[in-house]
Order: structure tokens, then C-alpha cells, then sequence
């Protein structure tokens, strides 16, 4: 049987049907089919080599690229070089290295887009959540801020006391590069200034400072000019005088400090660290108090930590975990806490939602006149700043001026009881949250095509079988993730208690948690009321995410089959 493809154009080569024919293409004077294949094949590559015209969106590019490069390198090198932190010297040439490449090439061009997102989702998302889970295991909070060397520091300047002989010195504070240093001339049994023994007193210690004459005193035998070195004014100096005030000049013996603006005394450490023991001896009680490194702390013999609670950062595993469970302090309130944490945030989402789709479907009513206007009224609440709402309507439900029982004439200690508090907490929150479910029902009920509701009211459904069967569940697959996003922002609606009700009213023998506290406020009373207690506070903070994100999982799966349905 013959095919089209059975014959050519041309001077009658044939081939077969499946091509196993005599290549006529190459014989002089023949044009077999693969002709022009080679020559659109030449065209091509011709036009891949062909130089690529340079734009100026291509050098303005290029320019940026290179110029957050620079600046990349710019900022972040030196302080890490200054810490010895090679490892993160390497990462950022390593990162600044593959910026460069990936805009200064025309290869990866999705990556180029892809790249300043995914860099901003790490930095502000992702850091965040790992840096909270990680302090959870630490006991890092007041007193444990630092490593175990600064920790050595604060403890022996922090026992500096003036003793008997001890140098004294006129002072002239001075500013050397922009950095406050000390001028120190010390004094003789007279008081006048010994010039030959004058020191330059830095945060890293004393040196010398030399080539002084009397032509460099004031009439106050103070230093008025020193070459080099910018020294403050008497008004300029008072300025800064909280700076002058903490700024020590360590020494061997201890520290030199100011003692006003214009004298100095050398104090020395009655608390004196030695690495042979690991340990701080008190030089006036003899107790030696030994590091444990398990907690952070300089400890006695009879367990007695080192007065002022100054320790070091140090891991804990799961300690700030299990407190949760079993101090009682915090077990015996967490749980009825997390009740009234769901109440509060369902209570939030579905009063919102119900009320916003209300006003939603009234305004979208083709009989419905001068909608702008009344869009615009239900959307103030929203537009106001919600902290100056928050605090007018506490002063609304104030029972002895509050506008609410004044308007009405009644005595209602509205923030007094749990009940009513936790009533007007939901109210408050419905009043400043239904704009935005207006708004969003809103947008959803324009996607619905309209032959759909038509359809079912010639089928002979009613308006709320409409509603019911077509409209609602439309709705539902639209708004069910904005649903599960407003629960996860009310369950953590610290501003609302915070400002309304600071989480009362509190029972007569429990001052920790109140009738309206959330987890978060009730976290953050526990961890902030005294003594901060970060890594406690991270740890609640992993509890109330994990809660969350289980809770939104569970949403979320749910909404899909709703889906899968109505797809």
C-alpha cells in the first residue's frame, strides 16, 4: 500500500515507508530530506553563538547584584573576624560568592526570583522558630545572658570596693577614634599631679601616656590638651556621665572607676575567680564557691549560690519541659488555662465569621442600595488602631463610669467576675474582628457564579436551602484557611487580655493566673512577673506552637475534604 510519505518531491527519489530506502539526499544534485535539516540545524547554532545585546535593565542588574555583594561583605566580615568566628567568615564568602555568580550569569534564571523570597522566608520565619526552640533547652533569662567568662566578669567588677592605699588620679575622660577612654595622672600625698606616671586608661587595660608637661594642666591641674586625644568639656562630660560612671579600666588587682567627673580610685575585686579550682573565692569570708556547670551558677559547699544570681548560659535538655508538667505553680493552671485559651479562640472565630457573613450577604444583595456607604461604616473598627480600641473599651465597661452601664443604668462589674470578663472579652474581639470576615466573605460570595444559586432556586430550594446546600459550602472552601489562621491569632490574642483585662479577675489566694488568662499572657507573667526567665518562656512558647499547629493540621485536613466534595 502506498503512503503519502512513500513519495518526494523533487527529481523522484523515493525511500520506503519506514525510511530503509538508498540516502539519495547525498549524491550531487539531490535534496534529500535531511537538507534542510543540517542548514536549520547551522541556523541555529549560528544564532546560540551570536553575541547577546547588553541592555541597561542587564548592567543595572548586574550593579545591584554586586552592589549587595559588597555590602554583604562589607557589614558582616569584620565583626566576625574581630570574634575569630572563621566558620561564619567562610559561610558569608561562600554566600557572597554564589550571589555573585548566580546575577552576574544568564544561567539559574528562576533561581534569580526564587532566591530573594526563600532568603526573607528563612531570615523571618525560620530563624525565629529555631532560635525559640533552642533557648527552650537553655536557661537563658536574667542572670544567664552571657558565657561563663563575661558571667567571671560581672561578678568580680560587680565586688570592686575602694582599700586602704589605693591610687587615686585626676580624671579627664577623652574620646580617642570615637571611643570614651580615661586620662589618669596620678597625685602625690599634696595633691599635685605626678605627669611621668600619667596612664591612658581603655576598656583592655592601662598604658602609658608620655611627653606630658605643665603646659598641658589647667589651672585646676587638670589636662586640658593632650595631642591625639579629644577631651570632654565639663557640659559635655555631664552628658555622659552614666557612661563615665559604669566605664572600668581593669587592672591586676581589680578596676580603676570614676568617683565624679574629675577623679579616679583604683578598686580592687573582693570576689576573685581562680582557674586552678574553677572556683570564686569571698577574700573577706574565706567561702569558696565551686562553678556547676549543670546550672549555671557559682555554688558553695552547703549549696548556697554566690549573691547576686550572676551565672552563664548553659544547656538544660528538657528541664524547662518537664517544669511545665510538674511544677505545680504551673501544672496545677494549665490546663483549665488551654480550656478557656480554645473557648476563647473558637468563641472569637465563629462570632466574627457568623456576624461578617451576615453583613456580607445583606450588602451583596442586588436590592440593596447605597452599599459603599455602608461598607465603609462596617470596616471603621477595623481601620482603628486596635490597642487605643482595646483600651476605650475597658474604660467602657468600667462599673462606676463605663458608658455601658451608665447608658443602660445598671451596676454590672462587667471586668470584676470571671464570667462577665470573659463575656466582654468575646465582645470586644467580635467588635474589632467581624470587618475583616465582612471583608473576606465578602470577596468570597463575588466568586460564586451566580447560575449556581439560580439553579437551585429553580429547582425549587428556598433562600436558606440555597444558602445551605450551595452558598455556605462554596463559602467554606474558600475562607476555611483564613478560619484556621484567625483561631491561631486568637488563641495567641496576648493585646486583648493584656489591655482589657491583664488577664484578671484574680482569685484572693492566686496571684499567678486569672479568670481571662491565655497561655500566652499566663507565659508571660510566669516568665516576665520576677525574674526573666527566657528559656522557660521559649519552652511554653514550643508547647502553644506545637497546640497550634496540631489543631491547624487537623483544620486544614479537614477543609480538603471539604474540598474534594464540592470540587
Amino acid at each position: 500500500m502506498t503512503t503519502p510519505s512513500t513519495t518526494s518531491s523533487g527529481s523522484g527519489g523515493v525511500t520506503g515507508a519506514g525510511g530503509s530506502g538508498s540516502p539519495r539526499s547525498g549524491l550531487p544534485g539531490q535534496r534529500g530530506s535531511d537538507a534542510p535539516k543540517r542548514g536549520a540545524g547551522k541556523s541555529a547554532n549560528s544564532s546560540e553563538h551570536r553575541p547577546r545585546e547588553i541592555t541597561v535593565g542587564f548592567l543595572v542588574g548586574r550593579l545591584i547584584a554586586l552592589g549587595l555583594v559588597a555590602a554583604l561583605l562589607l557589614f558582616g566580615l569584620p565583626p566576625l573576624i574581630r570574634t575569630d568566628n572563621w566558620i561564619g567568615v567562610g559561610v558569608l564568602v561562600a554566600a557572597g560568592a554564589g550571589i555573585a555568580y548566580l546575577y552576574l550569569t544568564r544561567r539559574h534564571v528562576p533561581l534569580k526570583y526564587l532566591l530573594p523570597g526563600t532568603v526573607f522566608l528563612i531570615v523571618f520565619q525560620l530563624v525565629p522558630v529555631i532560635l525559640t526552640v533552642s533557648t527552650a533547652f537553655t536557661n537563658f533569662g536574667d542572670g544567664h545572658r552571657g558565657t561563663k567568662e563575661e558571667a567571671i566578669t560581672a561578678i568580680q567588677t560587680g565586688s570592686l570596693e575602694q582599700v586602704a592605699g589605693a591610687a587615686s588620679y585626676n580624671l579627664s575622660p577623652a574620646l580617642k577614634d570615637g571611643k570614651l577612654v580615661f586620662l589618669l595622672v596620678p597625685v602625690d600625698d599634696k595633691g599635685d599631679p605626678v605627669l611621668d606616671q600619667a596612664k591612658v586608661g581603655t576598656a583592655d587595660g592601662l598604658t602609658d601616656l608620655t611627653g606630658l608637661t605643665d603646659a598641658n594642666l589647667s589651672l585646676t591641674k587638670q589636662l586640658s590638651e593632650v595631642p591625639g586625644y579629644d577631651i570632654l568639656s565639663k557640659p559635655d562630660a555631664s552628658a555622659r556621665g552614666d557612661e563615665i560612671a559604669n566605664f572600668a579600666v581593669p587592672t591586676e588587682q581589680g578596676a580603676i572607676k570614676s568617683s565624679g567627673l574629675s577623679k579616679a580610685v583604683e578598686l580592687r575585686a573582693v570576689r576573685a575567680y581562680d582557674a586552678a579550682c574553677d572556683c570564686v573565692t569571698d577574700t573577706k569570708t574565706g567561702t569558696v564557691y565551686p562553678a556547676d556547670e549543670a546550672k549555671g551558677y557559682f555554688v558553695s559547699a552547703d549549696g548556697t549560690v554566690l549573691s547576686g544570681g550572676q551565672g552563664w548560659k548553659v544547656g538544660v535538655g528538657w528541664a524547662n519541659f518537664t517544669r511545665i508538667f510538674t511544677d505545680k505553680t504551673v501544672s496545677g493552671n494549665f490546663f483549665s488555662v488551654f480550656v478557656w485559651n480554645v473557648v476563647f479562640a473558637l468563641l472569637s472565630v465563629l462570632t466574627t465569621f457568623a456576624l461578617g457573613l451576615v453583613c456580607a450577604l445583606a450588602l451583596h444583595s442586588p436590592r440593596m442600595r447605597g452599599t459603599k456607604i455602608y461598607r465603609t461604616i462596617l470596616i471603621l473598627p477595623y481601620a482603628m488602631p486596635s490597642f487605643a480600641m482595646l483600651l476605650v473599651w475597658r474604660d467602657m465597661f468600667n462599673k462606676d463610669f463605663g458608658l455601658i452601664n451608665n447608658l443602660f443604668g445598671w451596676h454590672i462589674d462587667w471586668l470584676g467576675q470571671p464570667t462577665t470578663a470573659r463575656l466582654s472579652l468575646v465582645l470586644v474581639n467580635l467588635w474589632l474582628g467581624f470587618p475583616y470576615m465582612f471583608l473576606v466573605a465578602t470577596g468570597a460570595l463575588q466568586a460564586i457564579p451566580k447560575e449556581l444559586t439560580e439553579a437551585s432556586s429553580i429547582d425549587g430550594a428556598t433562600a436558606w436551602q440555597g444558602f445551605k446546600r450551595v452558598t455556605l459550602p462554596l463559602l467554606l472552601v474558600a475562607l476555611t484557611p483564613l478560619l484556621i489562621s484567625s483561631f491561631a491569632y486568637n488563641f495567641n490574642n496576648f493585646n486583648a487580655i493584656k489591655l482589657v483585662t491583664d488577664g484578671g479577675p484574680y482569685a484572693i489566694d492566686n496571684a499567678t493566673v486569672g479568670a481571662t488568662d491565655l497561655l500566652i499572657s499566663y507565659t508571660y507573667r510566669l516568665a516576665f512577673g520576677g525574674i526573666a526567665q527566657l528559656g522557660f518562656a521559649a519552652a511554653v512558647s514550643v508547647i502553644i506552637f506545637t497546640l497550634v499547629a496540631v489543631m491547624s493540621i487537623i483544620g486544614f485536613r479537614r477543609s480538603r475534604s471539604l474540598e474534594e466534595v464540592y470540587s
